[in-house]
């Protein structure tokens, strides 16, 4: 496969997300990052672009797309790993220059926004993607072909969770991460549910290959002065008739990135989570639990289709990332249908829409919406 030319907008200097995107694109060799928007402060974007060597580099997203898609040697994708309110600004200006957009979660800010968009984007010739990468884990592919297959019979109980601590004091002003994502003007007033609560859902939703028809939840900010919520306890129903819940929390003291995944149906159960990605437990309905290993005896085609390492050998949160753009840029090779398990534009909507009704339910004193 001839390598793919990729741009970034965002992930400068004091950038957390940038750098894991940079790495994953490099891990299976399909990618070169030729050139950047780094920073929306043009010294700051060429310091960053200079740290890494990049000789195309841009003080304005709308110039970058623009010369990009005038040259022979233009980029193929952009990723966009800016704060939350500037993603659809960025994707709808490449994707109108032809260039496929690779961005991070969530979509945007605003439900309304983003349904607009998704009506726009049918006019595109560019792909757009959206990296949950959680779905790429291959337990978790493991886990989705394994209910598709009936191994656990019809679902009743879907339970994801995920918790962390580094928010349970008031942020520090020059924690550029912290700063961002307490900042209601950047997330839409979305906290831990659009920070984390949605990787929560979309994995949750994944596996189980149905979104929630309502839910009912209840918001927090229990650091005094927060405008953005950081704490989330989210009941579940699906039309299937399972019922489930999300737990999200950033003030979990003791935590760090507990990202857990419980589903139970007639025949059995599985257990999966994130910091323990190379084991998934399944129990059938009165058996022995057993421990699946990613490589292991017990791993599936759909597990083992992204397995990078032999058995023992970890893989995980870059990983998957990683597999993202390599299916990604199979796709955009040609080879039709290597992102079908890739995020896309629904699951941005469906992430959109899920914080939409944890919002409106929570000011409801946690009453039952629709999605």
């Amino acid at each position: 496969m001839q390598k793919l030319k990729l741009g970034m907008v965002g992930g400068g200097e004091g950038a957390f997300i940038g750098a894991v995107h940079r790495m994953a694109a490099r891990l299976d060799g399909h990618w070169d990052l030729v050139a950047g928007c780094l920073s929306s402060t043009p010294e700051k974007a060429q310091r960053s672009a200079d740290s890494l060597g990049l000789e195309r580099s841009y003080s304005a997203f709308e110039d970058m797309a623009t010369a990009e898609s005038a040259r022979e040697d233009g980029i193929d994708a952009v990723s966009i790993v800016t704060p939350n309110h500037m993603h659809l600004p960025i994707a709808r200006t490449f994707l109108a220059a032809g260039i496929h957009v690779i961005c991070d979660k969530p979509l945007t800010t605003d439900l309304t926004q983003a349904e607009a968009f998704a009506q726009n984007c049918d006019g595109y010739d560019a792909r757009f993607f959206l990296t949950h990468n959680y779905s790429a884990s291959p337990l978790i592919r493991q886990a989705k072909a394994m209910i598709e297959d009936g191994e656990l019979g019809d679902l009743r109980l879907v339970h994801a969770e995920y918790l962390q601590d580094w928010l349970s004091r008031p942020a520090d002003p020059d924690n550029v991460q912290a700063a961002w994502r307490t900042d209601p003007e950047r997330t839409g007033g979305a906290g831990a549910i659009g920070d984390i609560g949605t990787h929560a859902y979309h994995l949750a939703t994944f596996v189980v290959g149905e979104q929630a028809s309502h839910l009912a939840a209840d918001l927090s900010s229990f650091v005094g002065g927060r405008q953005v919520d950081d704490n989330a306890n989210i009941m579940l129903r699906f039309t299937s008739g399972a019922r489930g819940s999300i737990f999200a929390s950033q003030v979990a003291t003791g935590t760090e990135n507990g990202l857990k995944l419980r589903i139970h149906g007639t025949k059995g159960g599985l257990f999966w989570e994130q910091e323990n990605p190379n084991q998934l437990i399944f129990t059938s309905i009165g058996g022995v639990e057993q421990r699946i290993t990613r490589a292991g005896a017990g791993a599936n085609n759909a597990a083992n289709a992204v397995s990078r390492t032999p058995g023992g050998h970890p893989e995980g949160y870059l990983e998957a990332f990683g597999t993202l753009y390599r299916d990604i840029a199979r796709e955009l090779s040609g080879e039709h249908g290597a992102a079908q398990d890739v995020p896309g534009l629904q699951d941005g909507l469906a992430g959109m829409r899920f914080i939409h009704a944890c919002q409106q339910s929570s000011k409801n004193n946690a009453a039952w919406q629709t999605l």
